[in-house]
């Protein structure tokens, strides 16, 4: 057996290349994110640098079902839609009911490969976080470097605290912390290329995968992943709230993330060094008080979300600026 170190730095070498390709296709192309007055960057920059992510990890989610160790084919299936999905739309955007609909079917996947004996109402809750997660990536993917910071983060967080997940997605978790890190050399501020919506949709799918099924097999509670998400999961969350309470159109593209109004002032790489910080020093230590005293995980999350939730009333998320 492959040991996983070995995988994560297969994968980081193999997403270095290909992601240096990426650049010089994306270049040639003129595939650039360009400046608008929702965006956070100040200069067209090559995008769509994701699809590295995506198709190395995909490919080895392929491996894993061809060798009958993953749950089936419904996996791979899911991430090729979402992948593919998110790749279309960077290149010609797509409406929105078309990108929901086709998330919506990759979450049933999902759900349906790792949670099949659950009742039908909590089998559709969990296709609704999945979906959340898979779009919640992408609102959050606005600055450089913070999408993948976060990707590092659940992986390394889940690998600690469960004293490294068995089966297969052990092995995905090795994969994108190698494919992650490879991706942070060109997207750390300043960023030489963005993500685009291949890359976040897809981690956003891949990490929800994970924690299900962290939870399922009873490695890692469910509430120990949520804390190590909880800077993204509850900024989206909190904004996208505010802004439906105060009659915006929520569903428009925005700078009113706390993460965005943060950046706006201190700067990308002041902000993801202070996500990484928050993650780290807190988020961390917080999922493990979590597991050592499990009858009170909801209150150990609840603290959890308090300096967020201060931050976020303090730098008016998800208000008109």
């Amino acid at each position: 057996m492959v040991s996983r170190p070995l995988i994560a730095v297969t994968f980081l070498v193999a997403t270095l290349i290909l992601e240096w390709c990426v650049l010089q296709l994306v270049i040639k192309r003129n595939w650039l994110a360009e400046v608008n007055d929702r965006s956070s960057h100040d200069v067209p920059t090559p995008t769509m640098g994701g699809v590295a992510i995506w198709l190395l990890t995909l490919s080895y989610l392929v491996y894993l079902a061809i060798e009958g160790i993953s749950p089936g084919w419904e996996i791979v299936i899911a991430c090729c839609l979402v992948g593919v999905v998110g790749l279309w739309d960077d290149l010609r955007p797509l409406s929105a009911r078309l990108r929901l609909g086709t998330q919506t079917v990759a979450a049933g996947l999902i759900i349906t490969a790792l949670l099949p004996a659950e009742p039908l109402v909590i089998s559709l809750l969990f296709v609704v976080a999945v979906v959340w997660f898979t779009n919640l990536f992408n609102f959050m993917d606005g600055i450089d470097g913070i999408a993948a910071s976060q990707a590092l983060v659940f992986c390394a967080g889940v690998e600690v605290l469960s004293g490294g997940l068995t089966g297969w997605s052990g092995e995905v978790v090795w994969v994108l912390l190698g494919a992650s890190l490879a991706f942070l050399a060109f997207n750390w501020p300043p960023a030489k290329i963005f993500m685009g919506d291949v890359g976040s949709g897809f981690l956003g799918l891949a990490i929800a995968m994970i924690a299900i099924q962290a939870w399922t097999s009873e490695q890692l509670p469910l509430v120990a992943c949520l804390i190590l998400l909880a800077g993204f999961w509850f900024d989206a969350s909190y904004t996208l709230c505010v802004r439906i309470v105060t009659r915006q159109p929520f569903t428009e593209a925005h700078r009113s993330h706390l993460y965005q109004r943060l950046a706006s002032r201190k700067g990308h790489l002041w902000t993801t060094n202070a996500f990484l910080a928050f993650a780290l020093l807190w988020l961390l230590p917080i999922a493990w008080l979590s597991l050592k005293f499990p009858a009170w995980q909801l209150a150990v999350l609840t603290v959890a979300l308090v300096p967020l939730a201060i931050l976020c009333y303090k730098f008016r998320a998800g208000m008109r600026s």
